[in-house]
């Protein structure tokens, strides 16, 4: 019987092992939060004034989360982040009418990158910390706009940056690449770069997706060859608005976008060796405000808006298929989404509250296998443990 009993305090032990890993790996410190769809945790970050549009999400080495985002109350760039260990926010440019189309990026150092639009001055700003502190730089002067920003940084540590010159209507790219920075006009064939989304992949190439607003059709642009070349990618009615476009481990590319003939989400990518476009949800009018990221197992996972229903969505086909989901319908939530997934494939979502003028937050406590190599082995370790246990249980007992 003794036996028997350190049996199943060993299936204890080891349960509560697993259970401790479980948390350790996949619960970030943060916020108070509530639950709303299983495994997935929502929270309201920033509530102060009319706050959370433009958001842009990002994760350090640390799988710490960083979030620039737009104050419309008081017309400023701010930014959350929790690598403190619980969430701080910040207000960072508030010289004027700063911060929208805000796009955020980190380097291999951890330091944040943030490109922006003044409306004031219809200028591309940008701010990093790299320096120890916050500096800021105008980048693109009167005239080249900056709106619809996107931004990445390469293996190197440099700057890539994808925006619309809305006064010339042409597609632009700005980069410090070189040691300064320098600026292109990649894309002028009408009315040409709104809804830019910028990626590098492992090569350090670029690649961009955009909207082309004069034929309405989603357009693709990249230097991969060593120069830039660009290709309309979808032109079946009107598409290719709300772009978001990542690159995976072997260089492919994926790309998320709004059909708004048909009020579908849809998704294009060259992963076949060719480019094929599909829609994913169609179920309502859903696909704007779409974001896209990869894990390190090459899934895809995309959020967006479900305007029917005035939801957040999220779409992956992590599970071998696609599947889809609504994560968040407190009210008309789920605008201005922006996706990120950490080194430990845990997901985060940052969205724009609209009833309640919020910045929300969602992050998805299951990784990517269910229970990862450790709990897989702290599973079967218990399950052997607890069939040694029951066999000891109901031996029979030996008379003297």
């Amino acid at each position: 019987m003794a036996v028997a009993i350190s049996a199943m305090a060993l299936v204890a032990i080891l349960i509560l092992i697993f259970g401790a890993l479980n948390s350790a790996t996949r619960i970030p410190s943060g916020h108070s939060t509530t639950s709303d769809v299983a495994s997935w945790v929502l929270a309201t970050l920033d509530g102060t004034g009319i706050v959370g549009y433009y958001s842009s999400i990002a994760t350090d080495s640390n799988n710490n989360v960083h979030i620039s985002y737009y104050d419309n109350t008081n017309y400023d760039l701010k930014y959350a982040t929790n690598a403190g260990g619980s969430w701080a926010y910040y207000t960072l440019d508030n010289a004027g009418y700063f911060g929208t189309y805000t796009a955020i990026a980190l380097d291999s150092s951890n330091n944040v990158h943030i490109g922006y639009y003044d409306s004031q001055n219809g200028l591309l700003k940008y701010t990093t910390n790299a320096g120890g502190s916050w500096a800021y730089y105008i980048l693109a002067s009167a005239g080249y706009g900056g709106t619809y920003t996107s931004i990445a940084i390469d293996s190197n540590n440099r700057v890539h940056m994808g925006y619309y010159d809305s006064m010339n209507g042409d597609l632009r790219y700005a980069t410090n690449v070189g040691g300064s920075w320098a600026f292109y006009s990649v894309d002028s064939a009408g009315n040409v770069g709104q809804y830019t989304s910028i990626a590098s992949d492992s090569s350090n190439n670029v690649h961009i997706s955009y909207f082309d607003a004069t034929n309405g059709d989603l357009k693709y642009a990249t230097n991969a060859s060593g120069s830039w070349a660009y290709n309309t990618l979808d032109s079946a009615g009107y598409v290719g608005q709300d772009t978001s476009i990542a690159a995976d481990s072997n260089n492919n590319v994926h790309i998320s976008y709004y059909d708004a003939t048909n009020g579908d989400l849809k998704y294009a990518t060259n992963a076949s060796g060719s480019w094929a476009n599909n829609t994913l949800d169609s179920a309502g009018y859903v696909g704007q405000y779409t974001s896209i990221a990869m894990d390190s197992n090459n899934n895809v996972y995309i959020s967006y808006y479900d305007a029917t229903n005035g939801d957040l969505k999220y779409a992956t086909n992590a599970g071998g298929s696609w599947a889809y989901n609504t994560l968040d319908s407190a009210e008309n939530v789920g605008r201005g989404t922006s996706i990120a997934v950490d080194s430990g494939n845990m997901v985060h979502i940052s969205y724009f509250d609209e009833t309640n003028y919020d910045l929300k937050y969602a992050y998805d406590t299951e990784v990517i296998p269910e229970f990862g190599t450790a709990g897989v082995v702290m599973m079967t370790m218990a399950t052997v443990c607890m069939f040694v246990a029951l066999r000891l249980t109901m031996a029979p007992t030996k008379r003297e």
